[in-house]
C-alpha cells in the first residue's frame, strides 16, 4: 500500500505546482493530487508486469537460438531456471494482477527497449549468475531471486528515466513501487495459487489524510508563511529555498490539523522529506525552525494531541 511518506510527498509536489502556476482553482489542483496518487499505484503493477516481460523476452531469445542453422548444445538445451521461475509464473497467471493491468491499461509495448536492456544487465549481475548456477532451485530460491531483481532496479537510472518519460506523475515514485512489489512477493509460498496484491491505502483514512492536508496547507499557506517569516527573519531571505518554506508550512498545517498524529512523527517525516527534495542543508534548517514553531504553537494551544500515547 502507498505509505504516508509518499502521500506527504504528493501533497508537497502538488502544492508546489499549484502555487508556482498561480492557479486559483482549488478543485482542479485537488483532482491533480488524487490523480498523482492513483498513478503511483499504477506504477506498482507496472513493475510487477516488468519481470514477466523480461522472462518472456528471455524465452523468446532461447527459442530463436534453437532455430540457428548450427545450434550449439547450449542453444538446444538452455538453462530455463529464470524462464520457468515459479514466482514469475504466479505473477503472470495471477487474475488479481492481470485484472489490474487490464483495468489500468498497463503495457511495456511502447517501451520494450528497456525490457531488453534490463534483461542484458540482469545477465551480467551477480545475483543472476548465482541463481542460474546453483545445483538446485527451490521455490524459496525463486522468490529470493525475484526480490533481488526488484531490488536491483532501484538503482537502474535508465529505468528511472524511462518511467519518468512514461508519465510526469511517476517522477520519484519508482522506489515506492519497487518496495511494494518486493513486499508482494516476499510472503509468497509454494502452496499459493494467487497473488495477493497490496491495497492502494493502508486504511480508509489515508486518502482523506492526503486530501485534508493539501487543502489545509493551501488555505493556511499565507498565515503559515507569516509564522515561518518570524523565525527566519535573521536568515538571508534569498538563500532560503522556497521548498524549505513550503515544507515547513505543510508541517505546520499537519501539526495543528491532525490531533492523532504525534508531533515527533510529523517533524521526522518532513525533515526527512526536506533531505531529498530541497537543498543539502535543508534538513538542519527545517529541523531548527520547526522546533521553535512547535514550541510556540504548543504554548498557544494550537497544537493539541489526543489518543493513547499522545497526552
Amino acid at each position: 500500500m502507498l505509505s504516508r511518506r509518499l502521500l506527504r510527498i504528493k501533497v508537497a509536489k502538488n502544492l508546489y505546482a499549484h502555487l508556482k502556476s498561480d492557479s486559483t482553482n482549488l478543485k482542479a489542483s485537488e483532482k491533480n493530487l488524487i490523480a498523482s496518487i492513483d498513478k503511483a499505484y499504477d506504477l506498482y503493477f507496472q513493475m510487477l508486469s516488468l519481470i514477466v516481460e523480461v522472462a518472456r523476452y528471455a524465452e523468446s531469445r532461447q527459442e530463436l537460438a534453437k532455430q540457428k542453422k548450427l545450434p550449439t548444445y547450449e542453444d538446444l538445451n538452455p538453462n530455463r531456471r529464470f524462464v520457468d521461475n515459479a514466482v514469475i509464473a504466479l505473477i503472470d497467471n495471477s487474475e488479481s494482477v492481470n485484472d489490474e493491468i487490464a483495468t489500468r491499461k498497463i503495457s511495456w509495448a511502447n517501451n520494450y527497449d528497456i525490457v531488453k536492456d534490463i534483461y542484458n544487465r540482469m545477465l551480467e549481475s551477480e545475483y543472476y549468475e548465482k541463481y542460474m548456477s546453483a545445483p538446485i532451485s527451490t521455490f524459496t530460491d525463486d522468490r529470493k531471486f525475484v526480490e533481488a531483481f526488484f531490488t536491483s532496479l532501484d538503482e537502474d537510472e535508465a529505468l528511472a528515466d524511462v518511467v519518468d518519460d512514461m508519465s510526469l506523475l511517476w517522477n520519484d515514485d519508482l522506489s515506492f513501487a519497487l518496495y511494494m512489489a518486493i513486499r508482494t512477493v516476499s510472503t509468497l509460498k509454494q502452496s499459493h495459487t494467487e497473488i495477493k496484491v497490496l491495497p492502494q491505502y493502508k486504511s480508509e483514512d489515508d486518502l482523506e489524510f492526503a486530501r485534508t492536508l493539501f487543502i489545509k496547507s493551501l488555505v493556511q499557506f499565507e498565515d503559515n508563511q507569516e509564522i515561518v517569516d518570524r523565525y527566519t527573519k535573521n536568515w538571508d531571505v534569498e538563500r532560503i529555498a522556497f521548498m524549505d518554506s513550503l515544507i515547513i508550512s505543510i508541517a505546520i498545517s499537519e501539526l495543528v490539523s491532525f490531533d492523532s498524529i504525534p508531533v515527533k512523527v510529523t517533524m521526522d517525516e518532513w525533515i526527512d522529506i526536506a533531505k531529498y527534495y530541497s537543498s543539502p542543508t535543508s534538513a538542519t534548517f527545517v529541523n531548527g525552525v520547526l522546533d521553535k514553531i512547535v514550541s510556540e504553537l504548543t504554548a498557544s494551544g494550537r497544537i493539541t494531541k489526543s489518543g493513547r500515547g499522545l497526552l
